[in-house]
């Protein structure tokens, strides 16, 4: 099978940011396609999980890590953390050799700021690349952009169409975004790249990240509860309690240090709650919402396959919201996009507030079918009345939302007259 290159949206802003620092790193989950990518900008590569010289490399690495770092520029260092002692040598070769774009890093965990000497502020810029999105993927027809929304909310979506069914969309959740799933030709093969990303991730990866021996199927059992507290506000508890019906003796402190693993592999996200005092602090819930970095590891550990989730339509919508939230994530990565949710005490809601860098947001809900826009609309309103009422009694100083919109898996676009926009998720980028 030849390797076919889809476009990524980071490509861009890693051609800027070369342009502009001595070195990019590039973070994510595995199998997300960091290392395809980055070799699109590198001139030489170093990958230090190469098995035949893996050891080698270590070694050098150790004895003198800057031999490793010659070779043409951008020399790209795939998964750096392998030999975490490059951080700093980078980072002293930037200062010895004043320019920019030298070094692409990639790296499938999170490194704490305690295990390097130096964070490179200044010199090196830190990315997050997530599985593709359905406009990566060329499912989505990106009709619609949602960065162009923020600039014109006013712009014209009436009557634009998605082409994907509530039958492409099962099966696009199901099957994720990995590059590695999207190029198969194979239906099977490509729902079975998922399944296999969540049996390494808890047979070896929840080990290996930190080289503490974990128990394999208490992390599936984890990721399960999960799964089924998928886009919810499940507290630690509430999945211990979840847990311990397959292992009573499982600790409140294993049960944090699992999930501490799963999130250093870029596996499991949590969405914080949006708090802009519009309301006491005691009214505004603080708790995470449960997500992960593709739907489709929540299909797999439910054992939910496209037809499966069509039978199971509220399951079908919390995972069409990680989707979702994946996707506008992709979208706005470029301008500092951050998702978050809101949620009172007094029953307010709204599935996300997207911001930017720029402190614009907006006010989007998620429902995946029709005869939940209405429900959506209502909270959208309700909560942009209360910001509204908000700056207009106080002193508050905060920003009118851009847009809002119910983003669905529907077919056609449009603005309704009370100014909320219907956006099919098959329609944007």
């Amino acid at each position: 099978m030849s390797e076919v290159y889809y476009e990524r949206i980071l490509d861009e802003t890693i051609e800027k940011r070369l342009k502009m620092v001595g070195a990019v790193v590039i973070e994510g989950p595995k199998w997300c396609g960091k290392t395809t990518t980055a070799k699109q900008h590198a001139k030489s590569i170093l990958q230090l999980q190469d098995p035949d010289n893996r050891q080698n490399y270590l070694e050098l690495a150790e004895i003198m890590p800057s031999k490793l770092l010659e070779g043409e520029k951008p020399r790209l260092i795939d998964e750096w953390q392998v030999a975490p002692v490059l951080w700093d040598a980078v980072r002293t070769k930037i200062d010895n050799t004043p320019g920019y774009g030298q070094f692409i890093l990639t790296g499938s965990t999170s490194i704490n700021n305690d295990e390097i000497m130096h964070t490179g502020t200044g010199r090196v810029s830190r990315m997050t690349m997530l599985p593709m999105s359905l406009y990566e993927s060329k499912e989505s027809n990106g009709k619609i952009s949602i960065l162009e929304l923020f600039k014109n909310p006013d712009m014209n979506i009436d009557g634009i169409e998605s082409e994907l069914t509530i039958e492409d969309l099962a099966f696009a959740t199901c099957r994720g975004g990995w590059p590695e799933s999207i190029i198969q030709t194979d239906k099977e093969a490509q729902l079975f790249v998922g399944e296999n990303y969540v049996d390494n991730i808890c047979k070896s990866d929840i080990s290996t990240v930190d080289r503490v021996k974990r128990d394999p199927n208490r992390a599936k059992k984890i990721l399960r509860s999960y799964a089924r507290n998928n886009s919810t506000e499940a507290t630690k508890q509430t999945i211990l309690k979840d847990v311990r019906g397959n292992y009573p003796d499982m600790a409140y402190s294993t049960l944090d240090d699992y999930l501490k693993a799963l999130s250093k592999l870029f596996v499991t996200v949590d969405i914080p709650a949006w708090n802009p005092n519009i309301r006491s602090k005691s009214a505004i819930k603080s708790s995470d919402k449960r997500e992960f970095i593709d739907p489709s590891i929540a299909t797999t550990l439910l054992n939910l396959d496209p037809e499966g989730l069509l039978f199971d339509l509220d399951t079908f919508g919390h995972i069409f919201e990680n989707l979702c939230m994946r996707d506008l994530s992709a979208y706005t990565s470029s301008m500092g996009g951050q998702v978050f949710y809101y949620r009172d005490r007094y029953g307010l809601e709204c599935d996300c507030v997207l911001t930017l860098k720029n402190e614009d947001y907006a006010l989007i809900e998620f429902k995946l079918g029709s005869t939940k826009i209405e429900k959506g609309v209502k909270n959208l309103l309700k909560l942009d009345s209360l910001i509204k009422k908000t700056i207009s009694e106080t002193d508050l100083y905060i920003k009118e939302p851009k847009f809002l919109a119910v983003v669905t898996g529907g077919k056609f676009a449009k603005t309704r007259e009370d100014g909320v926009k219907v956006i099919p998720i098959g329609c944007l980028r």
